[in-house]
């Protein structure tokens, strides 16, 4: 082989290592990380030269499992799997489940290759089954809200009103109380009835970095002036096919719902907006064979307190919040959105470090398939 293919050859070795959706790193003898794809920079939000001046055992928590795992490949010369195994650490927090499959390198028995599955992906695509039921349920609400409650609350106010005028102003004090009441509720199903309206929407070639500067702007002059806002973009990424009022409710209420979290006292608080490509999520679609590929990913990410783990498993639920004040409507409103452009919604949370993740397919062109739509493969 000439030193032309040879160099040919290791690029296109290369280039498939890092087409793979999943983290995959060699480790050397004396456990140190030589070699890295993409997936696995993402993974542990490091670089590959940074990643190699580390030993593994340095990336994963103390007594891992996987340590022993690459043991055993290294003394047995056999590959080895091992499932739901969480590498969770200080540097990558948050419940990380992975299944990990570990075996030999032919050429150089004493390396070890490592491929990480995440087992969160695949529960995201089950969890959001869950997100699209429940915004059904509230679509139906709101329909009967609408019919049933508005035309007898216009009643109640109006009676309420004529007692006025003959009331004393002690009794006046409670005939207000109605009315302010009777129009706090019809307010909430106002907010309900967007959840009814099913007319299809506008869409066009939306740059996801124009919604969030604008996004930026607005916060930047409301709830957010007090925190500061850093930016990761990859200006690379391709349209999104969407309708801009709608991305800009759904990413103006996660910015506010950051600002909120992080308090108006904090002295050190930041919100981070990201976008980057990730290849490797695709979502089945109700009703068809194929599946999407869902690899344009936007982060809102906060260092507030976190969420409560009791309210993780319904947060994206109607009538779900942790506000005096608040409704519980938003993040059940930002799902159904997200839903309705054929994408999917996820967060993770513990303190300092809250990350709502938002995936959707790339615009493919008019008339064409959802960029990555074929046939139904292995991937979650």
């Amino acid at each position: 082989m000439t030193s032309a293919e040879s160099s040919l050859a290791t690029m296109t070795a290369d280039a498939v290592l890092n087409a793979l959706p999943h983290p995959v790193v060699v480790v050397s003898s004396d456990g140190r990380v030589i070699d890295a794809n993409a997936a696995a920079e993402a993974f542990f939000e490091v670089s590959t030269p940074l990643l190699r001046r580390n030993l593994l055992r340095d990336l994963v928590p103390f007594g891992s499992p996987l340590l022993t795992l690459v043991d055993q490949v290294r003394a047995r010369g056999a590959a080895v799997n091992e499932y739901k195994v969480d590498l969770g650490t200080p540097r990558n927090p948050g419940d990380r489940l992975v299944d990990l499959h570990v075996a030999p390198l032919p050429e150089r028995p004493d390396h070890v290759v490592v491929m990480l599955q995440e087992r969160t992906i695949a529960d995201k695509m089950d969890r959001q089954l869950t997100h699209r039921g429940a915004a059904r349920s509230v679509i139906a609400l709101a329909a009967m809200l609408a019919h049933e409650i508005k035309n007898p609350l216009s009643g109640i106010r109006g009676a309420a009103q004529l007692l006025e005028q003959s009331v004393d102003d002690d009794d006046r004090t409670l005939t207000r109380l109605i009315c302010d009441e009777a129009d706090r509720i019809v307010k909430l199903v106002d907010r309900m009835e967007v959840f009814a309206d099913e007319r299809p929407v506008e869409r066009e070639p939306i740059n996801i970095h124009v919604v969030l500067d604008h996004v930026k702007r607005l916060a930047q002059t409301g709830v957010a002036r007090h925190i500061k806002f850093v930016e990761d973009y990859d200006p690379s990424l391709p349209a999104v096919l969407a309708n801009r009022d709608q991305l800009i409710q759904v990413f103006l209420n996660l910015v506010k719902n950051a600002a909120e979290a992080i308090g108006e006292n904090a002295n050190s608080g930041e919100i981070a907006l990201s976008t980057a490509f990730r290849p490797g999520v695709r979502l089945s679609l109700p009703g068809a064979k194929a599946r999407v590929s869902l690899p344009l990913e936007f982060c809102v990410k906060d260092n507030g307190p976190g969420v409560p783990d009791e309210l993780m498993p319904h947060l994206f639920d109607p009538f779900v919040t942790t506000k005096p004040t608040g409704s519980g409507l938003g993040l059940a409103l930002v799902a159904k959105i997200v839903g309705d452009h054929g994408g999917i919604i996820e967060c993770e949370s513990q303190p300092r470090r809250t990350v709502f993740r938002v995936l959707m397919p790339i615009y493919a062109g008019e008339g064409a398939e959802p960029d990555g739509a074929g046939e139904p493969r292995g991937d979650h």
